[in-house]
């Protein structure tokens, strides 16, 4: 698996880049109770709109409804691009 353009928000002086280390551990994290809730039969559409709002509650927490607005304005654009499209290698 092949992570593209995860990057983090930057906003002002909040500019900590994520290691990319730290990105793929919780992308793992992440993946790992995504698959234990659908093996305990939580539809995968639920889980997305739920995975969404508890992202978007994160960032407006962190960084304020203004910025985490500005932020997601772009997502349309960056979804067309196949920046959240992950490439699966196989061997």
């Amino acid at each position: 698996m092949v992570l593209r353009n995860v990057h983090p928000l930057r906003i002002g002086k909040v500019e900590e880049a994520r290691s990319e280390d730290e990105r793929r551990a919780a992308f793992g994290y992440l993946n790992d109770a995504w698959e234990e809730a659908r093996l305990d039969g939580i539809d995968g559409d639920c889980l997305a709109q739920v995975a969404l709002f508890t992202a978007i509650n994160e960032l407006v927490s962190t960084y304020g409804e203004e910025a985490a607005a500005q932020y997601a304005e772009g997502l349309s654009e960056r979804i067309r691009r196949g920046e959240f499209t992950i490439a699966v290698n196989r061997q």
